[in-house]
């Protein structure tokens, strides 16, 4: 029987911040490469995608520094096989948002869809804005299996995807190099 396949599409931003809820602050000692052999099992893994909002610098020693440490993390994503898509960052308000992502998320999904590119998609991301793109999967018979944090679940990615599976803390300290044990 022919192995099957998976792409693994993770929302960075989202990713970052549910780690941090955690107690896990170090993306640069985070081990991708296990992390999607694990989403995987024992399908394999034909692209794994992280998609982030690029820094760009101002000037200011804040930016810069936000800068040189996204540079850090995406050459640590290619250490681990990953690719990267950048959205860019608006500011607004005084805060930074994230703008293109969802966008090049659900491109990247339906994509694989059309193209039949793999067997079915593995998605690490609770945004909501995404449920078009699952849904359309669906339709096209691509299984789409949510990856959410069992902390602060999804209920519309729950109910809109193929399967679901919520991390505990537990379930990551393996890719965390026993950072907050």
């Amino acid at each position: 029987m022919k192995q099957k396949t998976c792409v693994v599409l993770i929302d960075g931003s989202n990713f970052y911040f549910k780690l941090k809820e955690l107690g896990f602050h170090h993306l640069l000692d985070f081990d991708f490469t296990g992390f999607k052999k694990w989403l995987a099992g024992s399908d394999k893994v034909i692209q794994a995608n992280y998609y982030i909002g690029a820094v760009r610098t101002d000037g200011t020693e804040k930016t810069l520094k936000l800068f040189k440490s996204q540079r850090r993390l995406l050459a640590h994503l290619k250490n681990h096989s990953f690719n990267y898509s950048l959205g860019y960052l608006l500011k607004s308000d005084g805060k930074f948002r994230e703008k293109g992502v969802d966008v090049n998320m659900a491109v990247d999904m339906l994509v694989a869809v059309y193209e039949n590119f793999c067997d079915k998609i593995i998605l690490v991301s609770s945004d909501t804005d995404l449920s078009p793109a699952v849904k359309k999967a669906k339709e096209k018979g691509k299984p789409v299996e949510y990856v959410g944090f069992s902390h602060k679940p999804s209920v519309a990615m729950v109910a809109n995807c193929s399967k679901s599976r919520l991390l505990t803390k537990e379930d990551l300290l393996p890719f965390t190099k026993g950072e907050n044990k």
